[in-house]
């Protein structure tokens, strides 16, 4: 099954659950803050609204264009209005497409289905590293120094998730939101649970330990 991440900067009409459609499989993630990107686990496509708060679509789109982990992403400007200098400004700066607002969830669905999904470019690195740990993507399997690491898949995820953002600290809320855990709602404290297994599993691999806590804040992957 082909998966596309679909990153949104606004609410959508229709809701954000995720579609199927045969082999494919879209999930929707609401990007209202700007902050860290969820985890993405295919093809990323992203709807960008011309006005933020705050910020203009077109520097949130060369923040995309800059990251190597959105780089590749599918980038639809969302227009106020139908103006052919804004259609200008949003090409010019990378953006693959535009479409006018308000966006609905068939419109964003339509515009979809109707590209060549075939020659959209995976959005997530197949291979991670840091240091003597390695993270296959596609065999969903972490390795120190060649070992592998024994994981279920919430700990796998939030290991990738760790190592493709080291050095920041996230809190349980963040990391929930991360891994897409908010619908059913997540208990907090589960986080603690996902981190002390991945802890133990690194721990037996002879990895040590790279999760940080932080006192009243969260954790942080301290890269080597």
């Amino acid at each position: 099954m082909q998966r596309i991440d679909v990153l949104l900067t606004s609410e959508l009409d229709g809701g954000f659950a995720p579609f199927r459609h045969d082999d494919l499989y879209l999930v929707l993630h609401h990007w209202a803050d700007l902050a860290e990107i969820p985890l993405i686990e295919g093809s990323l496509w992203a709807f960008i609204d011309w006005v933020l708060p705050g910020i203009s679509g077109l520097e949130v789109c060369r923040r995309l264009r800059c990251d190597p982990l959105t780089a590749n992403a599918h980038v639809t400007m969302v227009l106020e209005d139908d103006d052919q200098e804004d259609r200008k400004r949003a090409m010019r700066t990378g953006a693959d497409d535009y479409m006018l607002g308000p966006l609905t969830r068939t419109a964003l669905l339509d515009r979809i289905l109707s590209a060549n999904l075939r020659t959209q470019q995976i959005g997530a690195a197949s291979r991670l590293s840091q240091g003597e740990l390695t993270i296959d993507v596609a065999a969903f399997q972490a390795r120190w120094k060649g070992k592998p690491v024994p994981l279920m898949p919430n700990e796998f995820r939030l290991l990738r998730y760790f190592v493709e953002h080291p050095g920041r600290v996230f809190t349980r809320a963040q990391l929930i939101q991360a891994l897409g855990k908010q619908e059913p709602a997540v208990d907090e404290r589960t986080v603690d649970v996902w981190v002390g297994r991945l802890r133990r599993a690194l721990k037996s691999a002879g990895a040590g330990n790279p999760l940080r806590t932080v006192r009243s804040l969260g954790y942080v992957f301290d890269a080597n």
